[in-house]
């Protein structure tokens, strides 16, 4: 029998501080982890039991297969984004940054360039390096206040040589979601110059509104012949030390490319993380779209207590996940504002630098807490920012 998905909570801070992830084991207790994308909520029952059961009956041998994940992950689209992949096309491994480094090094060519859109998720800047490549940064026009991509630099880049686009979709960390037009205009540019695009969607079950995310995949025939997607269930469902992610391909091109991987790529995967993605797509839906009710109501608080309180501090409302990218360029605090609110307000944001010179001046905060912290971070911030000015 299946257990219903468990309602999401935020436990009380004694209870979290007794936690040994990153979020809750870097800071001394006197600081507000609010940077690293964990959330603090409980996970689904069916997730939980999916893990249990994997112990209880001593099953914890090599993952090997991809066992039912295909399966259960073409449905899970087919829900959320009117996408139906072939279950085929899915591969396994460990996390989502391997998917990215083990398809660039099938790819491309050592030395070969990669386009990247900061300000953007910061490993980025390595996992290309890491693959051969070098980095080549087409921002998201800092005049925009939508954070379009822009895609007349994209396209300039790839007639300068560029082999691929890592793509951030939603992006990280604006929260922004790529129009299918845009989407649709990025596979033309690709297949016009023999490039590639890996489009990173691990935020894409944290979408907001679920209709209006667009798989790369999904957008057109050239997005097929040239994309490769990066999915796991780890940010929407609050597992990413369950160590499981999909590389999933829809072209006989793709698919015999990504054959060049070795053998080990797959075999790395977790069998707790197999059995919990399997779970978590299958039957988490009613979690993930409370989780999504409890996000959204932080970041209308977010929205509430930094006009009331911080009113030099802006955002623009991210469309996806739980990330704001928070504004700090008019209050004094300098170029990377997360140094003096963790050393004077003990709140521990994302350093907005680190997602590229782009960064410079903002932070990135993680509203998936409860609504308690979240007052009492932008309290803190409040208190910083008003020692300074």
């Amino acid at each position: 029998m299946v257990t219903l998905p468990s309602t999401p909570t935020a436990p009380s801070l004694d209870d979290l501080r007794r936690r040994t992830s990153e979020k809750w084991s870097t800071y001394p207790d006197d600081v507000l982890p609010l940077f690293v994308a964990e959330m603090d909520f409980t996970i689904a029952d069916v997730v939980a039991d999916a893990i249990t059961r994997q112990v209880r009956t001593s099953d914890i041998g090599y993952a090997g297969s991809p066992g039912r994940v295909g399966e259960v992950f073409s449905g899970f689209a087919q829900r959320r984004w009117a996408w139906r992949p072939d279950p085929a096309g899915v591969r396994l491994t460990t996390d989502v940054s391997v998917v990215i480094v083990e398809a660039l090094r099938v790819l491309i060519e050592p030395g070969d360039t990669v386009i990247i859109n900061p300000p953007v998720y910061p490993p980025f800047f390595d996992m290309i390096p890491g693959a051969g490549g070098g980095v080549v940064e087409v921002p998201l026009p800092s005049d925009d206040p939508g954070y379009r991509l822009d895609l007349d630099g994209i396209g300039q880049a790839f007639a300068d040589g560029a082999k691929a686009l890592l793509l951030c979709s939603p992006h990280n960390p604006v929260g922004r979601v790529h129009t299918a037009d845009e989407l649709s205009r990025i596979a033309d540019l690709a297949a016009q110059y023999g490039a590639f695009v890996i489009s990173d969607e691990i935020h894409a079950p944290l979408v907001h509104d679920p209709g209006t995310f667009t798989p790369f995949l999904s957008v057109s025939d050239a997005a097929r012949e040239v994309g490769v997607a990066a999915h796991s269930a780890s940010k929407g469902f609050n597992i990413a030390g369950a160590k499981c992610a999909l590389t999933v391909s829809a072209s006989d091109r793709i698919g015999t490319l990504l054959d060049r991987q070795p053998e080990e790529v797959g075999f790395r995967t977790s069998i707790f993380g197999r059995a919990a993605t399997e779970a978590a797509f299958e039957y988490g839906d009613p979690w993930l779209n409370y989780a999504l009710e409890l996000i959204k109501a932080n970041l209308t608080l977010l929205e509430t207590e930094l006009a009331q309180k911080i009113p030099s501090v802006t955002m623009r409302r991210p469309a996806a996940s739980y990330l704001a990218w928070l504004d700090f360029r008019s209050t004094g605090l300098g170029d990377n504002p997360g140094v003096p609110i963790l050393e004077h307000g003990r709140v521990a944001l994302h350093y907005g630098p680190a997602f590229g010179t782009q960064g410079t001046g903002f932070a990135r905060l993680n509203a998936a807490c409860s609504p308690e912290v979240l007052a009492e971070a932008i309290d803190r911030i409040a208190g910083v920012v008003d020692a300074t000015g």
